[in-house]
């Protein structure tokens, strides 16, 4: 039985007989009784326990996994059972080290108990995705329940939630309650929407807030639900009309309160208006001292397109928690990615139908991500040379041998790659090539590409779920070219856990030399980061303030995470 049957088996089904017979052997009357059992029963036990471990380690290298990561998912345990962390040994600080054992069906993150049909590929990933080598902590673990309990707590339809509701509308006397919440307003395209609802999130743990999305621009569409027995997105009915429509000028943004020196003790809310264009009054979000008033306020509205995480570090007052969360600093995204965004159904089905017809028989598969900041849509000759400097240099592709014609053998190496991009002309500039003439190494290349849009439309519901469906399939590579500034790319990169080759962005149409890099870590890029020393009052690099919070490779005054350890 393959690991995806054993998935969808019910406990009952493979573990019901296995689970009787071990209950009856715990009591005195099951070991009296086995201990006069004949041996040849025992024998023919022993070689059909044998022969399913056997069979169930050949499915686990069917699917490229290791023996040990698969065993376990045969034997009859409930969801309960399959969240379940043995002990780690605690570090100094108490969060903990590497687990021995992950149960790979909760991806070692996430609650059980939802209705596996919603959702099918929160339960369905792990037979598609590399295990991660990164382990959250069991600090991490402890917020997230304490967090999924907040929502359901506190969530819309709620008692709670209907009581802050009644008192948002009146605007008066506004006080902070039980529930205190964070407003998420669907903004910019898809990569940056993803970046912005995980450090949204972050900050929600961080402050005890519940966190709501705004489900325009196809969100709700997208992503299941995260929490358990409780939904994320705002109620159509929310009683701020207007909050789509706040910007950088808005009155109700705290920038502008703080500018005019009109902050009211007990406002109804405060909006917070964190996107590229925000004011150096807006930046004094970042400032302790603001987050202090901030606390104050029961509800907040964020505007965002910014990966924020990385100043959210530099805040003194958080800094301990965020240390116990993340012990190894470079996994915020990788961690917060994969516990919020679970393809929808339809989604999936896009994911799952492309991966299992033009992947899943890959020896290897590279995935490379283009992204072209440019008015005209190519494809750029610069671009292409510089995608096979790149590929070549770092030995990713092999090179084409343009003199002889060399039949590659019927069992060689079957490389699968990935292309991604708006334009499909580089992706049938390789598709030639390699179809034109052998590869210098004997390797049979394939290449592939889902769509091509020519043009970002992050308003239409079938280009979200082509380009979501695209970030998936690119985090699904076992090596990856992405590209400088696009939040596309970093999404991929951060659920991979891969440290992928950045393409360096040209200048004057001209590839650059050297053409690419691999980065540091696998944390996106806060694109727009305040350059701001909150206690002396004046300007400084944030990026030189603490050792794990470093200037980006692709943007030069961005910020990332990295770990030093």
């Amino acid at each position: 039985m393959d690991l995806k049957e054993r998935i969808r088996r019910s406990p009952q089904e493979d573990g019901g007989a296995l689970g009787s017979s071990l209950a009856a052997a715990a009591s005195p009357r099951g070991r009296k009784a086995a201990a006069g059992a004949e041996t040849t029963t025992a024998a023919a036990v022993v070689a059909c326990v044998l022969l399913l471990l056997l069979l169930a380690g050949c499915s686990a290298a069917r699917r490229g996994r290791g023996f040990l990561d698969d065993a376990d998912s045969s034997s009859g345990l409930s969801d309960a059972d399959d969240l379940r962390l043995l002990r780690r040994p605690r570090d100094d600080d108490g969060t903990s080290g590497s687990p021995e054992v992950v149960k790979d069906k909760l991806l070692g993150l996430l609650a059980p108990g939802f209705d596996e049909q919603s959702c099918l590929s929160r339960y369905q990933s792990v037979l598609y995705r590399r295990i991660s080598p990164h382990f959250p902590s069991t600090y991490l673990l402890e917020r997230l329940r304490e967090q999924e309990a907040l929502q359901k707590k506190c969530g819309p339809r709620t008692e709670l939630y209907m009581k802050a509701v009644e008192q948002l509308k009146s605007g008066q006397d506004i006080k902070v309650m039980d529930c205190n919440y964070l407003v998420w307003t669907a903004y910019s395209g898809l990569g940056n929407r993803i970046l912005t609802i995980a450090s949204a999130f972050l900050y929600a743990i961080l402050t005890n807030r519940v966190l709501l999305v705004d489900g325009d621009k196809g969100t709700a569409d997208l992503f299941c639900e995260p929490f358990p027995e409780t939904s994320w997105l705002l109620p159509s009915d929310f009683p701020i009309k207007q909050f789509k429509n706040f910007s950088v000028v808005s009155p109700e943004s705290y920038g502008n309160k703080l500018k005019s020196k009109v902050v009211q003790r007990s406002p109804a809310f405060v909006y917070l208006h964190l996107a590229h264009d925000y004011s150096d009054f807006d930046k004094l979000f970042f400032c302790e001292d603001n987050q202090h008033y901030l606390q104050t306020i029961p509800w907040l509205i964020l505007k965002s397109d910014n990966y924020f995480v990385p100043s959210l570090f530099l805040i003194p007052a958080y800094q301990e928690e965020l240390m116990r969360l993340f012990p190894q600093r470079d996994v915020v995204f990788h961690h917060l990615g994969r516990y919020l965004f679970h393809p929808s159904n339809s989604v999936w089905g896009m994911i799952t139908r492309y991966y299992d017809s033009y992947l899943a028989r890959a020896d290897e598969k590279l995935g490379i991500q283009i992204r072209v900041f440019d008015t005209e849509t190519g494809p750029f000759k610069h671009v292409m040379d510089q995608v096979l400097a790149c590929t070549f240099k770092e030995h990713l592709l092999p090179e084409v041998d343009t003199q002889e014609q060399i039949v590659s053998p019927r069992k060689a190496k079957l490389k699968a790659v990935l292309v991604t991009s708006l334009n499909s002309g580089y992706y049938e500039e390789f598709r030639n090539m390699y179809w034109e003439h052998p590869t210098a190494n004997g390797e049979t290349i394939s290449f592939h590409q889902p769509s091509h849009e020519e043009h970002q439309d992050s308003d239409k519901k079938m280009h979200n779920r082509k380009a979501w469906a695209e970030i998936y399939l690119l985090s699904l590579s076992d090596v990856m070219v992405t590209s400088a500034w696009s939040t596309f790319g970093y999404v991929a990169q951060g659920l991979s856990g891969l440290k992928p080759w950045l393409l360096f962005k040209p200048e004057n149409r001209t590839a650059p030399d050297p053409p690419c890099r691999q980065v540091l870590s696998m944390e996106p890029c806060f694109h727009a980061p305040p350059f701001y020393d909150c206690k002396a009052k004046r300007g400084t690099d944030t990026g030189k303030l603490v050792p794990h919070v470093t200037h980006c490779e692709d943007m030069s005054w961005g910020l990332k995470l990295v770990d030093q350890s």
